[in-house]
């Protein structure tokens, strides 16, 4: 599966964010942030792109575009009239990741995991039913297999998703909620299989994922377990064939790591 294919796999199979009960007067609100998710997936839309993806009028998508325009939330390109997003979010994202405490604190941890594998390190965070990758160390298996590709992804396609799930509750019932939609060959499909895994990370203390996000690649995670919670999870990432001999290995390094990085984090 290429990289849009599976770009829109990620866009069809995670659930909206609730909406609430919003004012009236914050509908515009709501609408101007849907436009901003509808580039998740595409670099640059058109007008009628973004119309026709939120089944509203097009001169109510300009509308839209113009004003996230002039506050710097998109851009549009001066030769095609197609708008992308703009270095403001950009920047906004930039502040968000600076500020994030247990990435701070993470970092120097997942690049001495980066340094002893010599593979692509992941700290993520669950939101939903998805995790976030709020840090990756990339190396060059990494970047070829992951290209531009975006740093959320279904729970139950990664170790990470499980590693958390298996120790926060509340990330394990979101991912059931949502249900398992199959991704590639050999993602989660069923609650039965997820019961499964969850019950193997907590009996091993880590989750493997083989073939379950991108076909041809694995990873492996640990939980960072917090006052017996889990509060993120370090992962490595990279082909079948690197990973899957090396597990052992592997795994004692990240669960080193995960321990650095809840002391930091409590301390």
């Amino acid at each position: 599966m290429s990289i849009v294919a599976q770009e829109q796999v990620w866009c069809s199979t995670t659930p909206k964010r609730s909406q609430g009960h919003d004012a009236a007067g914050l509908k515009s609100v709501g609408s101007a942030l849907d436009v901003l998710e509808c580039f998740a997936t595409d670099g640059d839309l058109g007008v009628s792109d973004i119309a026709r993806r939120l089944g509203v009028a097009k001169s109510t998508a300009h509308r839209l575009l113009q004003t996230l325009a002039s506050r710097g939330f998109v851009e549009q390109h001066a030769d095609s009239g197609q708008y992308r997003l703009g270095i403001h979010l950009y920047e906004l994202g930039e502040l968000a990741l600076a500020r994030n405490t247990l990435r701070h604190v993470a970092l120097p941890f997942l690049r001495q995991v980066a340094t002893a594998t010599g593979l692509t390190t992941n700290l993520s965070v669950v939101d939903g039913p998805d995790v976030v990758f709020v840090e990756r160390i990339e190396n060059s298996d990494g970047v070829r297999m992951l290209g531009h590709f975006g740093r959320r992804l279904p729970a139950h396609t990664t170790s990470s998703g499980k590693a958390i799930a298996a120790f926060d509750h509340a990330a394990d019932l979101a991912r059931r909620r949502a249900g398992f939609p199959p991704r590639v060959s050999h993602t989660v499909r069923t609650e039965a299989d997820w019961d499964r895994c969850l019950e193997q990370v907590r009996r091993v203390g880590y989750a493997a994922s083989t073939s379950e996000s991108f076909d041809g690649a694995s990873s492996v995670a640990v939980p960072v377990i917090v006052n017996r919670t889990a509060i993120a999870a370090v992962s490595i990432f990279g082909p079948t064939e690197v990973i899957a001999p090396q597990v052992e290995r592997l795994v004692p390094v990240l669960v080193a790591a995960s321990r650095r990085i809840a002391r930091a984090h409590s301390g």
